[in-house]
């Protein structure tokens, strides 16, 4: 995998440099640039023979870089510190790894920004893998991990949207929500959706909040 990203690089120098001699423009290595490849694992075998080394005193561990000619660093996903900074890199790993930072996200509160980002390119990802053919074994370690993401991501959204019916229904019926019908909304939602739907139809301001809140 290195050597065709390495290879790739090489060839966006190279257009790079063509484009500047074409502008007549001038070009600085720090124009250039850098490439990131994401490895679940990286053995030293594999480190020492780019000559990769850590940079600990400006990265995180996990990250090795290659001698600076070639612009170029590794990020041994399964290496990285366990922070909340290397959570959706983590995501991308493998095995363990993968588990535990799937595991770390599920235990951030409901309405964490991140959490709720990550949950739906989780969603995304599972179901590309789910919809291909012919699926690996790492294709169903991914969608065996991304599946407890996945279902409570579900489960937040069909709930959100079972929310928004009944306030527009509400909204429907009585105009803007005021402090009383928001006191309604969450009893109503602890029934069958068809049984909630017939009662917000039918009943009147009042027997709303004789029945699910206080007057």
């Amino acid at each position: 995998m290195e050597v065709p990203c390495l290879l790739k690089l090489f060839s966006v120098y190279g257009e790079s440099q063509r484009q500047a001699k074409r502008e007549n423009t001038s070009l600085s290595d720090n124009d250039l640039p850098r490439l990131w490849i994401l490895a679940t694992s990286a053995s030293t075998n594999l480190l020492e023979s780019f000559g990769a080394r850590l940079d600990t005193d400006n990265w995180l561990a996990g990250v090795y870089f290659l001698p600076n000619s070639f612009r170029t660093a590794i990020v041994a996903i399964n290496q990285l510190p366990l922070t909340l900074e290397t959570l959706w890199l983590r995501i991308l790993g493998k095995g363990e790894t993968q588990r535990q930072a799937i595991s770390e996200l599920l235990s951030l509160p409901q309405n964490n920004p991140l959490r709720q980002n990550i949950q739906e390119l989780i969603t995304s990802w599972r179901i590309t893998v789910v919809n291909q053919t012919n699926l690996t074994e790492d294709d169903q370690e991914v969608i065996m991990n991304l599946s407890q993401a996945y279902l409570e991501w579900r489960e937040a959204t069909l709930q959100e949207g079972q929310r928004q019916v009944v306030e527009n229904l509400l909204r429907v019926r009585f105009g803007p929500l005021d402090e009383q019908l928001e006191r309604v909304i969450e009893p109503l939602l602890q029934l069958p959706p068809q049984e909630y739907s017939r009662l917000l139809l039918e009943l009147s301001y009042d027997e709303l909040l004789r029945r699910f809140g206080s007057i």
